[in-house]
């Protein structure tokens, strides 16, 4: 970049995408590279680090969609990495959990993913990492802030068209 030109929205806007399209090409590959499908190894991920859910607590947690969702717990039960049993508080809804094979595979896979990524941004330090952590959790909240305020404000529009 150079000097005379300014760092606006839009052109940060297509540097962090661009960004995410490279490290996301990454991170899918080294799944792919230890076997499994990207959608299969962040349902399972999120149960390893978060222990046993719901199958809409994972979805809210790595933004998949209610298809998508579905058919990766059939296939993963199936394979029998996870297994379902009866919610406590809601008969209808099933909790999901790890079985101990499950366990071993996404940790051998989350090690494998996490080695590859950690060599994809060793062009940054800790402090760099750290900063970035940083400024990306603060845009990132900001932007959701941003959505949820404008779903509340359309929301305020329609209920007000209503009661007219």
């Amino acid at each position: 970049m150079k000097k005379s030109e300014t760092l606006n929205a839009p052109r940060l806007a297509i540097v962090l995408a661009r960004c995410w399209r490279a490290v996301g090409q990454i991170a899918e590959e080294s799944v792919s590279e230890a076997g499994m499908c990207f959608t299969d190894f962040v349902a399972l991920e999120v149960l390893l680090h978060k222990g046993p859910l719901t199958i809409t607590e994972i979805q809210r947690k790595v933004g998949l969609a209610s298809g998508s969702m579905t058919a990766a717990v059939d296939r993963l039960e199936k394979k029998g990495f996870l297994r379902r049993k009866p919610a406590g508080n809601d008969r209808r809804a099933k909790l999901l959990e790890l079985t101990p094979k499950g366990t071993l595979t996404v940790k051998n896979v989350f090690d494998h993913h996490a080695a590859v990524l950690e060599s994809a941004m060793k062009v940054l330090n800790n402090a760099e990492k750290a900063q970035l952590h940083a400024l990306l959790k603060k845009l990132g909240l900001f932007a959701a802030a941003i959505k949820h305020s404008q779903k509340r404000e359309a929301l305020e529009v329609e209920n007000a068209n209503r009661n007219r």
